[in-house]
């Protein structure tokens, strides 16, 4: 006798948190609440995961990693040159806290250049200005 497949469903509903209360926000909850991480953020994770998977696949290169994810090989290019900046420098781009509106504090433009610099603690130090939101020298 064949075996009959069966749907289940589960209703459950979140409370919302107090209005009053200081609520610490994490990935989850701001995307609940509209926040969205950085898009540079996300721009990060996804360089470093592209430059794990160029690692473990020998056989694929620039061009078909591009032509797989619909994207030139320039914009490729661009996205890993994220690799360039200093791991400190990375791992605070990871961490940064969801926007919930407004215009983000660092542009991938602004990182461009910053990938540009060799030394890591000129980057630093001009990172450190970008985040303060006085100009670049």
């Amino acid at each position: 006798m064949p075996e009959r497949s069966r749907e289940v469903r589960y209703h459950f509903q979140v409370p919302r948190p107090a209005r009053s209360r200081k609520m610490v926000v994490t990935t989850a909850t701001a995307l609940s609440i509209g926040a969205a991480l950085p898009r540079i953020a996300r721009l990060m994770a996804l360089a470093i995961k592209l430059d794990r998977l160029l690692q473990q696949r020998p056989g694929l290169d620039g061009v078909e990693l591009a032509r797989r994810g619909s994207i030139s090989r320039t914009r490729l290019t661009q996205i890993l040159n994220l690799l360039h900046l200093a791991p400190d420098i990375q791992e605070r781009l990871l961490w940064l806290p969801p926007v919930a509106k407004g215009r983000e504090v660092i542009s991938e433009k602004t990182l461009r250049r910053l990938a540009g610099e060799y030394h890591w603690e000129r980057q630093r130090e001009r990172f450190e200005q970008v985040l303060s939101g006085r100009p670049a020298t």
